[in-house]
């Protein structure tokens, strides 16, 4: 309870306020737009909305709104009206929002909370005047708007950060209430539904709604099965830094969800005592304290072995138990539908890491960092391993086992632990071998002399420790035979179960590394090489002569080199030849498991791919990684097929592969060089084309898809519709893509939603290889032609042609200062100089993201369709959206982002921060573009509203506008004031202010880059 002295305060602040708002009526002061018959009510609205004080004792259990919403074992009493279902996440963000405010009074004063209330109250206002877009209140909102930027330019440089940390932060505890409210309408539907047993949901996008809808298709179930069984998806983790929320409060957040859970779980039962419930709400209160009071701005850049240390935290905390989970559920859903159970060693998910292994233009990651970090996660696995082992051990005090085991252990009274002891030692034994030889590593790379002479870390005593996994798996599958054969399925099934699923899942490794590296950084090395050897240089010579040299180096006997030898000859191996070279002898060192694939990025041609093969064979890596070339810009897509022909056409590289080919297919670069629509085109007729030439071959392709959080990055929100509109029999049971970001927190955070990501993945990928789907028609085809070229020159044309957009986009955007914000260990730019074609796909999204323009997702778009909408083509583009689902599924995802862009908002950016004349009209004329596109939009989609049919869309924009409008009033404010500072100067208040803003405006979008 507040005391009341506080509450005074409170109320003599709120006094103040409308005595000010009503003043300004006849002053012209910064409220003035507010109408004096609505002030009170105004007033008393944004209070007691989202404030602690016109709630004295916000609580969880508290109110008919969370009563009402209350769900009991009894499925009837779950809401049955939609609106209704979304009452319990409006009580919950308004108890949070409700103790923020009181925190926020309780350290920072009521002044504080006043402005923090005064700039959503106008904001609220500004939207419900329809933000400047209906001409009927377009003078009023303008003027709101006005006030609200004068409002906050009135704010010192401190108080600047403090009204942008509370906007921020409400945020963050509203993402994590929406988190968990996802699990909590899943859990609902599930209980509303008569269609499964409830293993997995009988949604469409689940595996509980695909069998039996394949089944109804008329799918023989034992080919639904095979398919299931032998599919796997495997999602490749990235650092690509786009989190900007640091590790510290993501863990606050995840504590908050599990507060909600239990007080969830409360409700059910329906008999909380009062000291329960009491402990519950001071524990939500603890956590929003203790956020508001933690340093929410990360203030190092952090290493690649930091940064991987916090990437693949997730399958420590939430995947090593939510795998087993999924798993579990998907072997009952198997048995319901299709009468088999899911095989023990099934693997439909698996997962890989980027994480200290992509040196792609980041000069920090060397071959020590990947060496470190592989053997950080064989330390982590081994340390998992060994503590489900012992709880297995404390389980299995039987007496009774198959003669198999006997012979094992003779005549012990408990068979079972004197079996598993020894694979306990072992196992721990594995964890203690990990952390010396990454001490030996570690004093390497510190220059200790004594272990100078030490040429590899792996040439340490490997004996008596687990580098092989099948051996591990042997003695695991000698227990569950002993059990099965004595009558103890149910023993079986258990945690021993969870083991062997989670062995095929994460092997003796945790997560496998890819490695990636830029294709010229190859070609230096290997004309490094040939110079040595007196061969000339290759880089001088033509694709001819590479290939011919490199398959005939292929075939050959080698090493071409000795091993060390570039070291001694610097003048013909510069520091990056060498750390190339290095690449390759680590990966010779590294266990079974331990690396991925080899994925060449800026790959044009075959000696591209056909250079990484050879450097590996020299260095002696006896089973070489896969080489994954990644084509990235417009050209390599379209040259995608020739580059593979010619490769596929030579014998040397044909007997390498093994039949099995994988080739990766950017989404972010091709997005940046030709615009959405462009890419998307082409990126789809590349896999088409590559399927049908791997076909020829006989080869066995997988893509893998290097997709973004963003639409601009290749993302999808809709997660099975994204994987259904891919080219038919260009996935196959086979998909393979990345996870960014943001993009793991919110879908393997929380144990419910990671369970519900892996299901949507794993059924999508199912229902895409047997579903069939409409014949692409010629005339189709021969449109997306005609929109695609018409969509790139227009994109081009303004980010590549004209001259003022690079002054514009530098100048109207916070990407000069994203450099400050420390959330990845890449630098911004693969070369120090350049414009936007040298700027990483990352912060060329993440600034236009931040002015909420979205530039990169829909500019081109609505020149191409508005263009053919006008001509004779209108009736054949209509049947394209209407019917061909790739399309419709980019033009809807054109159609989201622009419900969640703001012109209003991207022109303030330009009012206040672009000087250049020249660049300011650009700024109008965009913004133009944009106009003409969402008409063009929705004449294509008949819409009257962009994202109408996106009811949950329009209810989180309703609720997130007010607070971004105002993260981003604020964002301009302070980026005015930190470019007006002396050169030489540093304003750590402002740039904290700046950073809070970015992580705000994140939050708010649900994605940065």
């Amino acid at each position: 309870m507040l005391s009341s002295s506080c509450r005074r305060s409170f109320l003599a602040a709120k006094t103040r306020l409308r005595s000010c708002v009503t003043t300004s009526l006849s002053t012209g002061c910064p409220w003035s737009a507010i109408s004096s018959g609505s002030t009170s009510r105004h007033i008393d609205r944004f209070f007691s909305t989202h404030s602690s004080f016109d709630e004295p004792n916000p609580s969880l259990f508290g109110a008919s709104p969370l009563q009402a919403s209350t769900v009991s074992s009894d499925a009837t009493s779950i809401p049955s009206n939609e609106a209704d279902r979304d009452i319990q996440l409006r009580a919950d963000i308004k108890v949070m929002g409700s103790l923020l405010g009181r925190i926020i009074q309780t350290h920072e004063g009521a002044e504080v909370l006043e402005k923090v209330e005064t700039m959503r109250g106008l904001a609220k206002t500004w939207r419900d005047q329809g933000a400047g877009r209906d001409p009927s209140t377009k003078q009023a909102a303008d003027q709101t708007f006005q006030n609200l930027a004068a409002y906050a330019k009135s704010f010192t440089d401190a108080e600047l950060f403090t009204v942008s940390r509370a906007f921020t932060h409400f945020l963050a505890i509203a993402n994590a209430a929406e988190s968990h409210h996802r699990g909590r309408r899943l859990k609902q539907s599930r209980l509303l539904s008569d269609e499964s047993s409830g293993a997995l949901y009988p949604k469409p996008d689940s595996v509980g709604g695909v069998l039996p809808s394949l089944l109804a298709q008329g799918h023989d179930a034992d080919a639904i099965y095979d398919a299931l069984t032998s599919q796997t998806t495997e999602l490749v983790l990235t650092a690509h830094p786009t989190e900007v929320n640091r590790r510290t409060i993501l863990n606050k957040k995840r504590r908050i969800q599990r507060i909600l859970t239990m007080a969830d779980q409360q409700r059910q039962l329906g008999a909380s005592s009062v000291f329960e419930q009491a402990e519950l709400n001071d524990a939500l209160y603890r956590e929003i304290s203790s956020i508001w009071l933690s340093d929410e701005v990360s203030r190092i850049k952090p290493s690649p072995e930091t940064e991987a240390e916090k990437g693949t935290l997730v399958l420590e905390t939430v995947l090593w138990e939510a795998v087993p989970t999924f798993l579990r559920k998907l072997d009952a859903t198997t048995r319901e539908f299709l009468g088999k159970p899911l095989p023990l060693d099934s693997s439909p998910i698996r997962f890989a890491s980027w994480m200290g292994g992509d040196r792609d233009g980041n000069p920090n990651v060397k071959p020590d960092t990947t060496r470190q970090v592989c053997l950080r996660n064989r330390q982590k696995a081994a340390t998992l391993f060994a503590r489900n082992l012992r709880t297995l051990e404390a389980e299995l005090s039987l007496t009774t086992c198959s003669r198999e085991v006997r012979e094992v252990v003779g005549a012990a009274r408990e068979p079972y632990r004197i079996f598993l002891q020894p694979m306990i030692r072992k196992m721990e034994a594995t964890t203690d071998w990990a952390a010396q030889e990454l001490a030996i590593l570690q004093k390497r790379r510190s220059g200790d002399k004594s272990a100078s002479g030490i040429a590899s870390v792996a040439s340490t005593n490997v004996e008596g420790i687990y580098l092989d996994q099948e051996e591990f798996r042997a003695e695991l599958l000698t227990i569950y035979r002993s059990l099965q054969e004595t009558g103890n399925e149910v023993a079986a099934s258990g945690i021993l179960t969870d083991i062997i699923r989670n062995l095929s899942s994460f092997g003796l490794t945790l997560i496998p590394l890819d490695v990636r590296q830029e294709s010229d950084r190859h070609e230096e090395a290997l004309d490094a090489i040939t110079r040595y050897l007196g061969l000339g240089s290759y880089i001088q010579w033509d694709e001819q002569t590479r290939v011919s040299w490199l398959t005939t180096q292929i075939s050959s006997k080698r090493p071409l080199l000795r091993a060390g030898v570039w070291y001694e000859h610097p003048d013909y191996f510069s520091p990056t030849a060498i750390d190339t070279l290095e690449i390759s002898r680590m990966i010779a060192e590294q266990h079974e498991g331990s690396l991925g694939a080899y994925v060449i990025s800026q790959a044009t041609s075959a000696s591209d791919v056909l250079a990484v093969l050879l450097l590996q064979l020299d260095a002696g890596v006896k089973k070489p990684l896969r080489v994954a070339p990644l084509f990235e810009t417009l050209d390599d897509l379209n040259g995608a097929a020739d580059t593979m022909r010619q490769l596929f056409s030579l014998p040397a590289y044909m007997g390498t592969i093994g039949g099995k080919q994988e080739v990766m297919i950017g989404y972010s670069d091709s997005a940046k060089d030709a615009g959405r629509m462009a890419a998307t085109w082409a990126q789809y007729e590349t896999q088409e084309t590559l399927a049908k030439l791997a076909k020829e071959f006989g080869v066995d392709m997988t893509f893998f898809h290097g997709k973004g959080g963003t639409v601009g990055r290749g993302g999808n929100p809709q997660t099975f519709t994204a994987i259904m509109a891919h080219a038919p029999k260009t996935i196959n049971g086979h998909f393979r893509v990345t996870e960014q970001g943001e993009m793991i927190s919110q879908n393997f955070g929380y144990a419910d939603r990671a369970e519900r990501t892996m299901d949507i993945y794993t059924a999508a990928v199912l229902a895409e290889k047997l579903s069939e789907r409409p014949k692409v028609k010629d005339e189709w085809r021969s449109m997306m032609k005609i929109l695609s070229d018409i969509s790139c020159e227009a994109y081009r044309q303004v980010v590549r042609k004209d001259e003022r957009f690079v002054p514009y986009f530098r100048s109207a955007t916070p990407e000069l200062e994203l450099s400050n914000l420390n959330i990845g260990s890449r630098p911004a730019k693969r070369k120090a100089t350049g414009g936007v074609e040298s700027l990483r796909a990352i912060p060329w999204n993440f600034a236009w993201t931040q002015t909420r323009f979205n530039l990169p997702t829909w500019l081109g778009v609505g020149d191409a369709i508005g263009q053919l909408l006008k001509s004779d083509r209108a009736p054949l583009l209509r049947e394209l959206y209407r019917e061909a689902r790739a399309f419709q599924t980019m033009v809807d995802l054109v159609e989201m982002v622009l419900a969640k862009s703001e012109p209003a908002i991207a022109a303030h950016y330009d009012s206040v921060l672009v000087k250049d004349p020249k660049a300011k009209e650009l700024g109008k004329e965009v913004r133009q573009l944009h106009m003409a596109t969402e008409e063009a939009i929705l004449d294509l989609t008949e819409h009257k509203k962009l994202g109408e049919n996106n009811a949950v869309l329009q209810r989180a924009l309703v609720v997130r506008n007010p607070y971004v409008d105002c993260l981003n009033i604020l964002q301009v404010e302070t980026l005015d004031r930190l470019r007006q500072v002396e050169e030489g100067k540093e304003d750590k208040v402002l740039k904290d202010a700046l950073l809070t803003t970015i992580t705000g405006v994140a939050n708010g979008m649900g994605n940065t880059g």
